[in-house]
């Protein structure tokens, strides 16, 4: 039995938000209290990936007497953020997220962020592999396909069945 891989691109969300470097620190809170983001992407005037802002980034600048009115993503950021390419394996990136305890890993081409992939995200594939929600299973060369779809994402991961006569 031989099984495709699930790669980066399969898994990660294709629409993502980045901040720029200028970005200053108050409008990077309001946008991390939307509740959509507890970080994001930091990119330079190229969109080029040089940091990641997290909640945590600008409570550690607060707690070093910093003014987010006048702190900059650039100057709080995390910088050399780990990124992955769009064929990185999903399990190289869990294995990344398990061992830096990072919660996103932006997907990059070229520096250039095509996605973004959080702990959720691996986990709803992983669960989707594992608990599909709809099975098809075709007899046609022996291949059995198994799909599982989530809210806005399809995960597909296809196997081939071997008959012992």
């Amino acid at each position: 039995m031989t099984t495709n891989v699930i790669l980066a691109k399969d898994v990660m969300r294709k629409t993502i938000t980045a901040a720029k470097k200028e970005t200053i620190g108050r409008s990077l809170a309001e946008k991390l209290l939307t509740g959509n983001y507890s970080g994001m992407p930091v990119v330079n005037n190229n969109n080029e990936v040089i940091g990641i802002i997290t909640e945590f980034d600008l409570i550690r600048a607060m707690d070093a007497g910093k003014s987010l009115e006048q702190v900059t993503a650039e100057d709080i950021m995390t910088k050399k953020p780990i990124c992955v390419e769009e064929d990185t394996t999903i399990e190289k990136v869990i294995h990344i997220m398990a061992k830096e305890a990072i919660i996103r890993i932006p997907v990059v081409k070229d520096m250039v962020p095509v996605g973004i992939i959080s702990r959720s995200d691996v986990l709803r594939c992983v669960y989707g592999v594992l608990r599909p929600e709809f099975v098809r299973i075709s007899t046609e060369h022996g291949k059995m396909e198994v799909v599982a779809e989530f809210k806005q994402t399809q995960y597909k991961s296809e196997d081939i069945i071997h008959s012992e006569s």
